[in-house]
């Protein structure tokens, strides 16, 4: 039953997220390591790409991990320390990314042309209630159907 525990207790700290950070990464400052953290959680892994450069292992999270350790303790607010990221590597770097023209029509896109596919077919619907369907009666069907109707 004690063995069966200590599976079970294990299996579930493998199961926990394992963050990147290294010790010898941390900064010495509280506030600062707080900081860097959070924008480290913010900016994607250019290797891993669904991962933040704080869960990441990768060599390249590891470097971008301390550039951003590296302009903090140089003084550089938050929103410089992520302008000068995405200078260097775009904006696909951030793993929310900022609104803008571009975003703007990456999101938008997609409703206005279902908007105006929806409009179009709405005018041609109407365009087409309006028309009769088939073709006119010949002279036999007119006198035949007025036959039928004078019964």
């Amino acid at each position: 039953m004690m063995r069966r525990l200590l599976l079970a207790f294990a299996l579930l700290l493998m199961a926990a997220p394992a963050f990147a950070v290294n010790p010898d990464e941390v900064l010495a400052d509280p506030a600062l390591e707080t900081r860097a953290r959070a924008l480290s959680a913010e900016l994607r892994c250019m290797v891993c790409q669904n991962q933040s450069i704080d869960d990441s292992n990768a060599d390249l999270a590891k470097d971008l991990r301390l550039l951003v350790r590296e302009r903090i303790t140089d003084g550089d607010s938050d929103e410089a320390v992520l302008n000068y990221i995405v200078s260097r590597y775009g904006e696909f770097v951030l793993l929310k990314p900022r609104v803008g023209m571009k975003t703007v029509l990456l999101w938008g896109a997609p409703v206005l042309l279902v908007l105006a596919g929806g409009l179009s077919l709405l005018v041609f619907a109407r365009k087409r209630a309006g028309k009769p369907t088939g073709s006119k009666l010949t002279a036999d069907e007119q006198a035949r159907l007025s036959e039928l109707l004078k019964k």
